[in-house]
């Protein structure tokens, strides 16, 4: 008997289910990669999987514990290269990476002092990003993580997601879909009704009583 047994086990093995978990949590990060990047694989919407109502239960709150893992790494990746990282300069149209990267004001950064405090204070992100890349298994959701949704929902403490049940249900099986999104793009603008104006009423009862 499963007494005290959190989760669903949604009838698979502990790695099969860890592995949906990881797949179906880097699905929803990667539809937010720029148009360019996603070839002919285009997202109805973006921001938003379809899958099973019992399913997106399960991911929510590995997504969530990813953007917070990702704000904390981004936070301190801010500081860091605020306080003490290198300098910062304009490339030519022809002007390599290389070749900008190489400059003598970056080559003195990179033999001064303020370079080793950097890598120092760099270390917090370089885990956050290890640990993401642990929890979600694809470099391109942590990069979409740490450099997009992190600087998004900075301001914002918890609740990055929603599930919305559909009506619909899935062909075949009927099981019950619901949708995963995250909070901020897709949102209604909540419309207040306008309150009654009773003075013009008024003034036209005491005009026709005169």
């Amino acid at each position: 008997m499963r007494h005290k047994k959190r989760g669903r086990v949604l009838g698979r093995s502990p790695s099969h289910r860890r592995a949906l978990y990881r797949n179906l949590a880097s699905a929803l990060f990667l539809t937010e990669r720029p148009e360019e990047e996603l070839d002919m694989n285009l997202p109805k919407v973006k921001g938003r999987i379809v899958t099973t109502l019992a399913k997106a239960k399960e991911i929510r709150p590995l997504v969530e514990k990813c953007i917070t893992v990702a704000k904390k790494g981004r936070a301190v990746e801010l500081a860091a290269n605020e306080q003490f990282g290198p300098p910062t300069e304009k490339r030519g149209a022809r002007q390599s990476r290389k070749q900008a990267t190489r400059s003598s004001e970056w080559v003195a950064w990179r033999k001064s002092e303020k370079h080793s405090q950097w890598v120092a204070a760099m270390a917090p992100a370089v885990a956050a990003r290890r640990k993401l890349l642990q929890m979600l298994g694809d470099k391109g959701a942590v990069r979409i993580a740490m450099s997009e949704l992190a600087d998004r929902f900075m301001d914002r403490n918890g609740g990055y997601t929603r599930i919305m049940r559909l009506a619909t249900p899935r062909l075949g099986d009927a099981g019950t879909r619901a949708i995963l999104e995250f909070v901020g793009k897709n949102d209604r603008v909540a419309k207040s009704s306008e309150k009654p104006d009773f003075g013009t009423e008024d003034s036209n009862v005491s005009d026709s009583a005169e």
